[in-house]
């Protein structure tokens, strides 16, 4: 770049759980060589994006299974709240001993925490801050520090191209997601003391890159050519935006910001439709998450390297990366190829920028 987130049953859940006896399996203090798999549990938000499947459960699983007899309990909610607290009564009825999760709706997600508890399971939230307390870890990333990256991109960006004072959109995250608003705090933090102006702004449900693409058509059809830059919370909602802006032919062509370095983002920032994405190193998380599991399920007290609203926490930090660093951070640590990112569609893009 050129400058640049206890112990007080619910009553209705946690009577639901009551009638099973919870034990842990194997070995009484963690997952060890003999016995018994001990199970942790693991849930995840939702699919429409692509890191939880592809690299969040696949890098959990292999480091816990690297530290001992471990069995993962998985499932994912599908954006679904409700599916996610049954879920969470699933796991904690087949036994398991921790609870990694990462919460569809961060606020009701404290029943299933409060549930835990009633059965002296801890809890790991993972990625995102369930509100409430209870926690025994929290991991992540600096949520707000994302949010002024991005922000800080855009500004930087669209005053080098002579437009300090231009006209942008905000596409925000789910307004359930507790990272989004820490990523539109960090946003607003850098844009506000600006002299961009916000043209209009909305909270994209589910995170959804189709809600995201039909709110930015209409903006398109209200102010036009006064789009000069799109704050998109992360690489599926900048997707949505960069579909409306080519149905619409836009020219000149926006400065798009995102998140999370999927590889439609790195791959459209290689041809020139995204600016940048906010590169999240999930190996690390991942891993550290398992490792913070197989400590709680030895009866060991991790600790943090912070604290985040009471909880011990990690907060990982988060790197931009536009068309001039792809090759020193997303393919320089593995997260993609450059064969995976270079396509024949995007093999003379790949070749421009020097990625190869």
């Amino acid at each position: 770049m050129r400058k640049h987130i206890k112990r007080i049953a619910a009553v209705a859940f946690g009577a639901a759980l009551a009638a099973g006896t919870l034990t842990a399996c194997g070995n009484e203090g963690g997952g060890g060589s003999g016995g018994e798999a001990v199970k942790i549990g693991l849930l995840l938000p939702e699919t429409k994006t692509a890191r939880y499947e592809a690299f969040d459960k696949p890098l959990f699983e292999e480091k816990l299974k690297s530290l001992g007899n471990y069995e993962v309990v998985y499932s994912n909610a599908d954006q679904d709240a409700a599916k996610q607290q049954q879920q969470a009564e699933s796991a904690l009825a087949a036994g398991i001993k921790v609870l990694v999760l990462d919460p569809v709706d961060a606020a009701s997600a404290g029943s299933i925490v409060n549930a835990a508890a009633a059965q002296d399971v801890p809890v790991v939230s993972y990625d995102r801050l369930i509100a409430g307390g209870g926690l025994d870890y929290y991991v992540s990333f600096d949520n707000e520090k994302v949010g002024m990256l991005q922000g800080t991109a855009l500004v930087d960006e669209l005053t080098s191209r002579g437009k300090a004072d231009g006209g942008i959109l905000m596409v925000n995250g789910s307004p359930t997601d507790s990272n989004a608003a820490q990523f539109k705090k960090g946003a607003h933090t850098a844009i506000d003391a600006s002299n961009l102006k916000v043209l209009g702004e909305f909270d994209t449900p589910d995170w959804s890159p189709d809600k995201a693409q039909t709110w930015v058509e209409g903006q398109i059809s209200q102010h036009g050519d006064a789009i000069d830059g799109v704050y998109a919370a992360n690489d599926g909602t900048a997707g949505g935006a960069v579909a409306a802006l080519k149905a619409a032919n836009a020219d000149p062509w926006p400065v798009i910001t995102g998140q999370d370095a999927e590889l439609a983002g790195i791959q459209r920032i290689v041809a020139g439709d995204q600016f940048m994405t906010v590169y999240k190193a999930i190996k690390p998380e991942a891993e550290l998450a398992a490792t913070v599991a197989d400590q709680l399920a030895r009866g060991e007290t991790p600790e943090g390297k912070t604290t985040v609203e009471g909880t011990p926490s990690t907060l990982l930090e988060p790197v931009v990366v536009t068309k001039e660093n792809v090759m020193d951070t997303v393919v320089a640590d593995g997260f993609w190829t450059v064969d995976q990112i270079c396509t024949a569609q995007y093999e003379a893009a790949c070749a421009e920028a020097g990625i190869k």
